[in-house]
């Protein structure tokens, strides 16, 4: 069984049950800012677009009182003053709210050129009950959100979607409009992966062709459940890296895909290739939990090893643990 998920085809991409299952019980601390940036708020949203505001709101103001306000993102067209900067560049209005010197940068100095990769394959419409959201839906508002954060900062991006081919390829722009064009995209995948049962992951072939696409160095934010083979996935990500492109993994896990804690006899059905095994998850579940923690160590391991930044992140975990992982490796860029 370990072997079957580490090395092979994942049984566990989808699991119905034959009986009722238990909640996963997920208790955020629901003071100030932080009940903005909660999945569950954020779904009885309306739109996708006033999600994405909703969690950039929520996490700008988060900002100011974490250990991360020191990762601008007020100050878009400003870097830190250095020594040999001429003096007059320096922006007096920024020292008087921040007591810090700031030079002015020109636009083209400041720009950013991202692409944003999210898995539309079938994997990704599972969730293990009805209350949480589906992968692909915190996925779709993940990628909302930092699409409005970029351009906010003034950096391209752009939007790409994939399963075992390339679908939607939308080229980094700065514009204001080009963030309605990326949601109204987003919003179309979202429904379009939950009502199609065949559409299969192959990162090997998607991010070959991609890989071509990119010429000039960018931020790469790849957003997946990783259902493939893994080390498949290190060398198709490995692909971005070293065509010195900064990469970060965000690995979407429903609770139940890392803990396969239903404690009742189930079915356990691949959403991919309908193939299932009826099983007492009870017996197995130790087996399964080891399994999975060493399928995630190797992928921080790997992936670190090739300076890419790796992040798991369940569907009940608040957003803006994604969004600092961002600044932070957009901090490191120059």
């Amino acid at each position: 069984m370990e072997s079957l998920i580490f090395h092979g085809a994942p049984f566990f991409l989808g699991i119905a049950l034959k009986r009722n299952q238990p909640r996963v019980n997920f208790t955020p601390a629901m003071n100030d800012y932080r009940k903005y940036l909660q999945p569950e708020t954020v779904s009885k949203l309306s739109s996708i677009e006033l999600k994405a505001k909703l969690i950039v709101a929520g996490f700008l103001i988060g900002l100011h009182k974490s250990p991360y306000h020191g990762f601008s993102v007020e100050f878009a067209e400003h870097r830190q003053y250095a020594f040999g900067d001429e003096i007059r560049h320096i922006d007096w209005k920024v020292f008087a709210r921040t007591d810090k010197y700031y030079v002015k940068q020109y636009e083209e100095e400041t720009n950013l050129r991202s692409y944003i990769l999210l898995d539309a394959s079938s994997s990704m419409q599972y969730r293990s009950e009805k209350k949480s959201i589906p992968k692909i839906e915190y996925a779709a508002y993940l990628a909302a959100a930092l699409s409005l954060l970029m351009i906010r900062q003034r950096d391209g991006v752009g939007l790409v979607t994939f399963t075992n081919n390339l679908h939607d390829f939308i080229p980094p722009s700065v514009k204001p409009s080009h963030h309605t064009f990326i949601l109204k995209k987003l919003a179309e995948v979202s429904q379009l992966v939950t009502e199609n049962k065949n559409r299969q992951t192959d990162v090997s072939s998607a991010f070959a062709k991609l890989a071509e696409r990119i010429q000039n160095r960018s931020l790469v934010i790849v957003i997946s459940d990783f259902w493939d083979e893994p080390s498949h996935i290190v060398s198709a990500l490995k692909q971005f890296s070293h065509r010195f492109n900064e990469v970060i993994a965000f690995h979407i896990i429903d609770p139940a895909e890392q803990n396969l804690d239903f404690n009742a006899d189930s079915e356990l059905i691949d959403i991919e290739t309908r193939l299932s095994i009826a099983t007492d998850t009870r017996h197995i579940q130790a087996v399964y939990q080891k399994a999975f923690e060493k399928r995630s160590h190797y992928y921080k391991n790997a992936l670190a090893d090739n300076h890419i930044d790796y992040n798991l992140l369940l569907t009940s975990n608040p957003f803006d643990e994604a969004l600092f992982a961002y600044l932070k490796k957009r901090s490191k860029i120059k």
